[in-house]
């Protein structure tokens, strides 16, 4: 990872722990650890390699609850602690303190956007994905783009990355699922619907091009209810330090019935088996 993608991680390590309300100092810490590493006018990987862990500690604002999480993303490409982080996020929890979204409205947006993070739900509200809802509409949209304007003005307001196309989001789903399946994935224990602390779930690291991902199964309480905990894929990518997420599944009616969706970009799937079906020229 670069500066960018490193410094986004540790904000997105941040919001996870704003949002338990338990971690706040931690929360702060690495919110600042982030704005440190993100200014650097050297690379994080170049300070490793000439002072090691000692030469992070110099840098303001990094200490010991930082300097691992910064050194593994660095060394790795990836930090366990988030992966763990991102199982354990309850939407339905999460969307409490935003008006207008009840239990059943966010179970939906999971559902069918696969978000489940206010910061994943401001930019559905930008991106028109919100309102595309039909529980939802455009006036309901900006009434909670507003609402979550306000709870996330003290936090950097983010411009949505471009998002990769449906192709590449399949192709790394199905080296998920392949994967998991054969047991070649580094599994984690995830402490949300975990009462056995048992290490489960599997995590994918893997790279197309620009795009960093981590792939792992939905965690949620409504994928255990309805038994989606091996179907519901969700795919983390970054993108110039920035953080986004997608959700696979297998749609289960109409004309995509049996494959696998990008939940929310359904008619740019449709597109893309179209495309897959039409003879090379």
């Amino acid at each position: 990872m670069d500066n960018a993608e490193i410094a986004g991680a540790l904000e997105e390590v941040a919001q996870h722990l704003e949002e338990t309300g338990t971690r706040l100092t931690l929360a702060a810490a690495y919110r600042a650890a982030a704005s440190t590493i993100r200014w650097l006018d050297r690379p994080v990987s170049q300070i490793l390699a000439e002072a090691g862990e000692a030469g992070l500690r110099r840098l303001h604002h990094i200490d010991d609850r930082t300097v691992g999480s910064i050194e593994e993303l660095a060394t790795a490409g990836h930090l366990e602690l988030l992966d763990q982080l991102r199982a354990d996020v309850e939407p339905s929890h999460v969307f409490d303190r935003v008006p207008g979204i009840g239990d059943a409205l966010a179970q939906a947006i999971e559902m069918r956007l696969g978000i489940v993070t206010e910061e994943e739900l401001l930019l559905a509200a930008w991106d028109g994905r919100l309102e595309g809802m039909p529980e939802i509409g455009l006036a309901r949209a900006n009434r909670i783009r507003e609402a979550l304007r306000r709870r996330l003005g003290r936090r950097p307001m983010r411009t949505p990355p471009e998002h990769p196309t449906v192709a590449e989001l399949l192709a790394v789903d199905q080296e998920y699922r392949a994967r998991a399946a054969a047991g070649e994935l580094h599994t984690i224990a995830p402490q949300h619907n975990n009462p056995k602390r048992e290490a489960w779930l599997p995590v994918l690291h893997t790279q197309r091009g620009a795009h960093h991902y981590t792939a792992l199964f939905s965690n949620t309480d409504l994928a255990h209810r309805l038994h989606k905990t091996d179907d519901w894929v969700i795919l983390y990518h970054f993108e110039a330090g920035r953080v986004r997420q997608d959700m696979a599944a297998t749609e289960s009616q109409g004309d995509l019935a049996g494959r696998r969706v990008i939940c929310g970009r359904e008619q740019e799937t449709r597109e893309h088996y179209q495309r897959e079906r039409e003879p090379a020229s």
